[in-house]
Parts: C-alpha cells; structure tokens; sequence
C-alpha cells in the first residue's frame, strides 16, 4: 500500500494490498477498498463507502454520504463501486436507505465528472455516465447504457441494457433496452444500432430489435396493442423476450413514439 503521510485514513477502515491513497484523502471507519485501486487527492470514502478492485477514484469525490431523503432514519447502508470502474472528479454517491440499503455501481463503469447518484440507485456492469448527470433516488440503469452529458433522471426510472439517452435530456418515463431517446419530451428516435454492433450483436439480432421497435413506437398503436401485436405476430426470441418483460414491468409507462 502507497499511503500519503498527509492523508486522513481511519485505522479500522479495511483496505487491500496496492492500493494507492494520495494526500488529503479521507477515509472513514467503515470504508473498504478493494486491491490496486487509487485513492485520489481530496476523494472522500465515508462510512458505508465499498470500493472494489482496480478502480480509480478522482480529486473531490465524495462515496458513502448519508441520503439526501427526509426519511432516512440513520439505518445502516451502503454506497458502493464494482471492480475496474473510474468515478471521476466531484462526483456524489450517496448511502441507500431502507428501501434497498445501498447504492451501487456495477464493474467497469465510467462516471464522469460531477455526476450525481442520489439513494438506492442501482447502476448495472459497463455502464457510461457522462459529466454532470443527475439521478434521482430508485433509479435503475442496466447494463452497456450510455446517459450523455446534463441528463436529468426522475426518481424510481428504469433505464434498459445497451440504450443511449442523448445529452441534456429529462428523463421522466422508462427507457427500454436497445434504444437511442432524445427531444422533450423524451421520445424514441431510433434503436441503437451502433452501440449493439461495437458489443457483437448480428444484424440478424438488431433486425429483429428494429422490427418491435417498429410495432411499439412507430406504427402509432397504444403500448398494450403493440405488445399484443408483437406476442403475436413476430417469432420468440432473446431480443423479443428482454423487450416484453421490460415493457411489462413498467408500470408507470415507457417513454414516447416517434410518431407522437
């Protein structure tokens, strides 16, 4: 362990072999970090604070303050990063509450800088978040999504697995998987062709993708009718099945078509 003299490191905070902890860092009692990760200058692990392997944590990040939630009542929780991801300059992750006692990021994310993580939100594996976003508490991003930068996320969304949103976006509806969303109100613009071919997909997979997108969001059907339509009329598959389970369990609705 490299550990700066003028570093504040409480002695029962549980830290790995290699790991590097610059000047002025702080880190509090019930703070872990994981082997090879970097500590940067003025970063801030409080309690709760669980650090995995071979992460970089930048100058005035601040993981494992309480929530900014009226009802958060001092029960025990946690903020945590998975192994191999970045958390860049002053970005804010927040302790959980009881709702889901933590707030995690997935491996080998990127949070850029002056990102926000409110309570209890679950950020998935791959996961690109860029400069000054902000999500509210409850929210759910899944794996391989990008949010570009000044995103603004509402409480208790749910963004799917390889969608883009673009930059400066409000996003108040769910995301569903594969898709690219932009304008105001937040609309479907198109599947995310580019982002599933850089990660493998075939054409034949991002056909089947654009052909239920197609159903749902431009055809103008209701959500429900264009579920029906899909259940019915095109085959089972992978794509198909994350799709409808997506849909079905969003309750409060999934974001507009193209066509409205």
């Amino acid at each position: 362990m490299s550990l700066s003299p003028l570093a504040s490191v409480h002695p029962d905070a549980r830290i790995g072999t290699g790991v590097t902890i610059e000047p002025f860092a702080t880190i509090y009692a019930d703070a872990e970090i994981g082997d090879g990760t970097w500590i940067g200058p003025n970063a801030v692990l409080m309690d709760g604070a669980r650090i995995g392997k071979n992460c970089r944590i930048f100058p005035g990040a601040v993981i494992g303050a309480i929530p900014q939630d009226l009802k958060f009542a001092g029960e025990f929780t946690t903020a945590e990063v998975g192994d191999g991801s970045t958390i860049r300059e002053c970005v804010t992750i927040n302790r959980g509450t009881a709702d889901r006692l933590k707030t995690a990021v997935g491996s080998n994310c990127l949070l850029m800088a002056y990102v926000h993580l409110a309570h209890d939100c679950i950020v998935g594996n791959n996961v690109v978040i860029a400069n000054s976003v902000n999500l509210a508490g409850h929210v759910t991003i899944d794996d391989w999504a990008i949010l570009e930068g000044n995103v603004a996320v509402q409480q208790f969304i749910h963004i799917g697995a390889h969608s883009f949103i673009a930059g400066a976006s409000l996003v108040r509806k769910n995301v569903p998987p594969f898709v690219k969303a932009a304008r105001e109100p937040l609309s479907y613009v198109g599947v995310n062709v580019v982002g599933l071919r850089r990660r493998g997909f075939t054409d034949e997979q991002i056909t089947r993708i654009e052909d239920i997108y197609r159903e749902i969001f431009v055809r103008n059907n209701n959500v429900e009718r264009a579920v029906l339509n899909v259940m019915q009329g095109m085959p089972r598959s992978h794509e198909r099945g994350v799709i409808l389970d997506f849909i079905n369990n969003s309750p409060k609705g999934i974001m507009r078509g193209l066509a409205e």
